[in-house]
């Protein structure tokens, strides 16, 4: 079914402010990099600009997959969703070109990076490792969400 189909049943688009303010509310998701046979997912924390793009810090080791694949490809997606009840989720997913963005440049950053969520374990590893900042500009947005029981569910309720 597509969600114009789903809309009976509870299902709504999310306009650009909603989408805006759930990913202000989240801090991870799915980077989904182009790859020869099937996609190459990896879960990523993020930080967002509040409107026009969203970054990503890498620590990479030796030999990096992602850090390959993100080089080689010129286009990305990135999944954020959030699942409270099975009434109540959201969805956002992202696409646009994916870069790195210089390191002369990461100061400019600094406010949307520093309260970016990352996790324990990276903070307690450190930066001795290969660091680089990548940057997906968002070119196309799609939000989805049930906020609650499906219509008719309700008035089949007696208590």
């Amino acid at each position: 079914m597509s969600v114009d189909e789903l809309q009976e049943y509870g299902l709504e688009r999310m306009n650009d402010e909603q989408i805006r303010e759930f990913l202000g509310s989240q801090s991870t998701g799915v980077l989904g990099l182009p790859a020869e046979e099937v996609p190459y997912m990896i879960p990523m924390s993020y930080a967002a600009d509040g409107d026009s793009s969203i970054y990503f810090t890498y620590l990479l080791g030796p030999s990096s997959n992602k850090e390959a694949l993100s080089q080689q490809g010129d286009r990305a997606r990135f999944l954020v969703y959030s699942v409270e009840t099975m009434f109540n989720w959201r969805s956002v997913l992202l696409a646009g070109p994916l870069s790195e963005v210089p390191e002369e440049e990461w100061s400019d950053l600094e406010d949307v990076l520093t309260n970016a969520w990352r996790p324990e374990l990276f903070k307690n590893a450190g930066t001795g490792g290969n660091v680089k900042v990548y940057e997906l500009e968002i070119q196309a947005r799609d939000g989805i969400r049930h906020t609650g029981l499906a219509r008719g569910f309700q008035e089949s309720i007696d208590y």
